[in-house]
């Protein structure tokens, strides 16, 4: 690993390019097992201080962390499913950034905007999760074969009872919801 590193930064137009670096990378299981690993680490470790379960002992946090990341690389279910849940990521969050600069360029101030911009995320959010699912094979468990036509229709009556619900409710008085969000997103105009 130390070669390919020397030679990424010494190379020149004498080889070791990005490209061959990340193939290295990739050969030797960093994508696979080490970040993985370190971001289960980082969320559990960060989660166990947040919810300060032991109190001052932070190393208590470290090892349940250590712990938990190293059993969730056990198999190759972890890895699989990262190798495929974050390049859908990547590409929702290109889509989510391309709506906020239009949605910053044409209504910067406007409340529907916010709801259009988290009716988006909400919509990307729930193709990457349903992508990730159908290639990982998830989607054809008994369960979903069986009652997947009642599930998408108890989903449909749902929302049609939430919105009856919310129109029927009296109307607030009028403020800006999103004055706050879009003033942290495109600045004070």
């Amino acid at each position: 690993m130390l070669n390919g590193i020397l030679t990424f930064q010494f190379g020149g137009f004498y080889g070791g390019d990005i490209g061959n670096l990340l193939s290295y990378w990739e050969q030797v299981g960093v994508f696979s097992y080490v970040l993985p690993f370190l971001l289960i680490f980082a969320l559990v470790f960060g989660i166990m201080n947040q919810i300060k379960l032991f109190e001052t002992n932070r190393a208590i946090n470290g090892i349940i962390a250590l712990v938990v990341g190293l059993l969730a690389l056990q198999f190759d279910f972890v890895p699989i499913f990262f190798s495929e849940i974050f390049p859908r990521l990547g590409v929702g969050l290109a889509i989510l950034l391309v709506a906020m600069i239009l949605m910053g360029m044409f209504a910067p101030n406007k409340t529907w905007v916010t709801y259009t911009f988290f009716g988006i995320s909400a919509i990307i959010f729930i193709v990457v999760l349903v992508k990730t699912v159908g290639w990982l094979g998830w989607q054809s468990s008994y369960f979903l074969q069986n009652y997947g036509g009642s599930l998408i229709g108890i989903a449909v009556f749902l929302i049609i009872i939430g919105v009856i619900v919310a129109s029927s409710l009296p109307p607030k008085s009028p403020q800006d919801v999103s004055s706050n969000f879009m003033r942290a997103l495109f600045g004070n105009k």
